[in-house]
């Protein structure tokens, strides 16, 4: 087993590979520490550390949260592309890993298979983030939570509506059910249903629909994404066929509970996904998503470099 420190080495893959109790320790922690950064406080645990992040796909929210964070923590960070590395001229995943994770002191990968992250991660002396892959997205889950949490309190007991693609940030939604303690419904077209081993890792968290106003009714909060991910666009026409009639609309929000949140990764395509009245209505929280980005990731950086507080159960 890879140490570092003394300590083996923890990666951050998905989000089960934290306990439901490192989970809300580490959403505490970034709450705190956007409230330090509020404050105008400095706090640079990662004085001197490095990280690489490695980006195999286009990211605004990704990369400026990432290094702006690792900057605030006293750190410094390295943006790295497939046109200006050996990764992108072949060089076996595994080799990367090895040079990279010996120069470093933490790995954040944005790419599309979630192979490449494991395989990564496997072969790597640092700890691993899976800033993105097509099958999941951990880190703006960790964002959405603690908006949530910001928002209305603890998610136990409350009920998610996820409307459109089955896809990887359906896919994490699905993990944070299990993890979080709520339930999710998923509303998909046919043929667009999330992956079978991940519907199976999280039976009894989540329930499927056809009709997406069925999946809607009741639900604390309403997410959604775009249609065709990074990837897709020659699927575009084909999607917004497909996907007519999963618009998250003021009427689909009316059928939520009075203070439902609407949540969105990002970027948004109004009139789409999402109607420009509930996108930029009261019940959105995308702007506070998108801002927890950094603070979520902070903590992540710190908890993967520095170790939970003492005290925080590993018990799941």
């Amino acid at each position: 087993m890879t140490t570092m420190n003394n300590k083996p080495v923890r990666h951050f893959l998905t989000l089960t590979d934290f306990t439901p109790v490192e989970l809300i320790s580490l959403i505490g922690r970034a709450i705190q520490l956007k409230a330090m950064w509020k404050r105008g406080e400095t706090h640079e645990p990662l004085h001197l550390r490095t990280l690489a992040m490695i980006f195999e796909k286009s990211s605004t929210r990704t990369r400026v949260s990432f290094e702006a964070g690792m900057t605030q923590l006293g750190g410094h960070s390295m943006f790295l592309s497939p046109n200006d590395t050996q990764l992108g001229r072949g060089e076996p995943i595994e080799d990367s890993a090895r040079v990279i994770s010996r120069m470093v002191d933490v790995v954040m990968i944005r790419t599309f298979e979630q192979e490449k992250v494991e395989l990564f991660a496997a072969n790597s002396r640092v700890p691993v983030i899976n800033a993105l892959t097509d099958k999941f997205h951990p880190c703006q889950l960790l964002a959405d939570m603690m908006t949530w949490i910001e928002q209305r309190g603890l998610p136990n007991g409350k009920t998610v509506a996820w409307i459109g693609d089955g896809n990887n940030m359906c896919h994490s939604w699905m993990n944070a059910a299990m993890l979080f303690g709520f339930h999710l419904n998923v509303a998909c077209p046919e043929g667009y249903d999330p992956d079978g081993d991940v519907i199976s890792a999280t039976a009894g968290h989540v329930t499927f629909f056809r009709d997406p106003s069925a999946a809607a009714k009741g639900a604390d909060v309403v997410v959604t994404d775009t249609w065709a991910s990074m990837g897709q666009e020659a699927e575009k026409k084909i999607r917004e066929t497909a996907f007519a009639g999963y618009q998250v609309t003021t009427d689909m929000m009316q059928l939520a509970t009075p203070d439902a949140l609407f949540m969105h990764c990002l970027p948004a395509y109004r009139g789409m996904e999402v109607s420009a009245e509930v996108m930029d209505g009261a019940q959105s929280v995308v702007w506070d998503e998108a801002e927890n980005r950094l603070h979520a990731q902070k903590a992540l950086l710190e908890v993967l470099l520095c170790g939970f507080p003492e005290g925080t159960s590993e018990a799941a």
